[in-house]
C-alpha cells in the first residue's frame, strides 16, 4: 500500500468528507474513489481532527526508564491521538544541554510513533542557580524553543528575568512551574479545610498565584513570551485574564485532571491522585473550565507523569507526584467540555492540536486538514463510552486516576505524517512503524 483514504470523515465534526494521504501529506479532499494502491479506513461515523499535540509529556529517557521511555511514551501518545510531543526536561542526565536533548529528539525519530521535541531546561540540573546552555540547545538539531524546569519553579526573580531575556532572541518561551518553594515545603495536598481534617501539609493557592503574577510582570518587562505549565486555581486564572487584558505575551495550559477531578479524591489517600499542582476545590475547577471556554487558558496539555508501581502503591505521604495522562486526555475533554456545550470540535481541536503547535513553535502540526497539509490525522469515535481500567493504557505506567471512571469518546486511527500508528483502536507493530516512518 503506498497511500491512505480516509472515507466519510466528519472533519471537525462539520462537513463529511474523503481525505486522500500520500507521501506523508494530504493529497486531496472531497468525493474521492479508493485507488487499487491504498488502504482504505471507513471513518463512517468518527470525527477526523488535526494530530493532537502535548506541549507538556515527561517520557522519562533517559535515566527514568523504569517509568517510560521515548518508545513507550510515544506509543502511548499515539493510543491517544497524539501526533507531536514536547519531553520535559527533568530526566537523569537533566536536558540541560545540547547532547542531551538531541539524544531524546533523535529516539523520537527512530520510532515514529509522534514527533518528539525535546523542552531544555532553564538552569542547570533544574538547580535554580545559573541559566543552563539554552543558545546551545536552541541551535541545536533539536531545535528547542520551550525552556521549562518543571517539577521545580524558576524561583529567583533575577534568574527568571535573565531567562525570558535570553529567549526573546530567538522567540523561544520559558513554560513556568509556577510553585513558590517556601510556600510549599512538605505540602501534600490542596490547602484548606479537608488538608486540616485528613492532618495533611496544605499547598495554599497563593504559592501559585503569586509566582504568576510575578512571571507576567517580567514578561511584560522584557517583551518575552511567558507559558504558564499546569494553571489549577481560580486566583491564577484571574491573573492571567488580567495579563491578557494589558497585552502580555502569556499563555497558559490546564490539564485534563485538573478539569475533572477534585481535593475530595484525597479522602481515601489513595496516592493515585496525588498530583503537582495539587487537584483543587470544585469553584477552581469551575473556573478552569469557563477560562478554557473563554480563551484565558489557551491550551490543555496532559502532564503525562509516569512512575512504578512502587512509587505510587505505597503511604501518601511518601509517594511520588504524578499521573498517566496521554491516552485519556480526549474523552475526559469530551466530557468535561464538549458533552457539556463548553466547547465545539472546532474548538477542542484548536486547545489540543494547533494552539499548543503554535506555542511550541512547531510548524506543520495542528494545520487545516485540507490539500498539501502534512497528514496529521486523529480519528474519534465520539459515541464511544466505556469504563476506563488500566488495561487502556499503552505506555510502561499505570498510575491513571481514571480507573472505574467513565470517559465519553475513543480514538479510532492516529495517522503520524501519513503513517497509521494506531488502526482500530489498536497500536500498529512498532516495526512498521518504523520501517514506513
Amino acid at each position: 500500500m503506498t497511500g491512505t483514504l480516509i472515507r466519510g470523515a466528519s472533519l471537525l465534526g462539520e462537513t463529511r468528507e474523503d481525505i486522500r494521504i500520500r507521501g506523508g501529506r494530504i493529497a486531496a479532499t472531497g468525493r474521492l474513489t479508493p485507488e487499487l494502491d491504498e488502504r482504505v479506513i471507513d471513518a463512517d461515523g468518527l470525527l477526523a481532527l488535526p494530530g493532537l499535540v502535548d506541549l507538556h509529556t515527561h517520557l522519562r529517557e533517559p535515566g527514568g526508564e523504569a517509568s517510560e521511555t521515548v518508545l513507550t511514551g510515544t506509543r502511548a501518545a499515539a493510543a491517544g491521538g497524539y501526533t507531536a510531543v514536547f519531553a520535559m526536561a527533568n530526566t537523569s542526565p537533566v536536558a540541560d544541554t545540547a547532547g542531551v536533548v538531541e539524544q531524546v529528539h533523535a529516539l523520537g525519530a527512530q520510532h515514529g510513533y509522534a514527533t518528539v521535541r525535546p523542552i531544555g531546561a532553564v538552569t542547570v540540573g533544574l538547580e535554580g542557580e545559573r541559566l543552563s546552555e539554552i543558545g546551545a540547545m536552541a541551535r541545536s538539531r533539536a531545535q528547542v524553543r520551550v525552556f521549562s524546569d518543571d517539577g521545580k519553579c524558576v524561583h529567583d526573580a533575577l534568574l527568571m528575568r535573565r531567562a525570558l531575556e535570553y529567549v526573546a532572541t530567538f522567540d523561544g518561551v520559558i513554560a513556568q512551574h509556577a510553585q513558590e518553594p517556601r510556600l510549599t515545603e512538605g505540602a501534600q495536598m490542596n490547602e484548606g479545610a479537608l488538608s486540616g481534617e485528613l492532618g495533611l501539609a496544605g499547598w495554599p493557592a497563593v504559592a501559585e498565584e503569586s509566582i504568576v503574577a510575578r512571571d507576567v510582570l517580567l514578561a511584560q518587562h522584557t517583551g518575552a513570551r511567558l507559558h504558564v505549565c499546569h494553571v489549577s486555581t481560580a486566583g491564577s486564572v484571574d491573573v492571567i485574564r488580567w495579563a491578557k487584558a494589558r497585552g502580555i505575551a502569556v499563555t497558559a495550559e490546564v490539564t485534563p485532571h485538573h478539569l475533572l477531578l477534585t481535593e475530595e479524591l484525597a479522602r481515601g489517600y489513595d496516592a493515585r491522585f496525588k498530583v503537582n499542582p495539587p487537584l483543587r476545590r470544585d469553584d477552581d475547577v469551575r473556573a478552569l473550565r469557563e477560562a478554557l471556554a473563554d480563551g484565558t487558558i489557551d491550551i490543555v496539555a496532559t502532564d503525562h507523569a509516569p512512575h512504578p508501581a512502587e512509587a505510587k502503591e505505597c503511604t501518601w505521604a511518601e509517594a511520588a507526584f504524578g499521573m498517566v495522562g496521554l491516552e485519556s486526555a480526549l474523552p475526559v475533554l469530551q466530557t468535561t467540555m464538549i458533552e457539556t456545550g463548553m466547547l465545539g470540535w472546532a474548538d477542542l481541536a484548536r486547545v489540543m492540536s494547533s494552539a499548543p503547535a503554535e506555542i511550541g513553535r512547531l510548524d506543520g502540526y495542528g494545520d487545516p486538514l485540507t490539500e498539501g497539509a502534512p497528514a496529521h490525522v486523529t480519528l474519534v469515535d465520539p459515541a464511544a463510552r466505556r469504563t476506563w481500567s488500566t488495561g487502556d493504557l499503552r505506555g510502561r505506567s499505570r498510575n491513571t486516576p481514571y480507573t472505574g471512571v467513565e470517559l465519553a469518546g475513543a480514538i479510532v486511527a492516529t495517522v503520524h505524517g501519513g503513517v497509521a500508528t494506531v488502526l482500530d483502536g489498536t497500536l500498529v507493530d512498532a516495526e512498521e512503524v518504523a520501517r514506513r516512518g
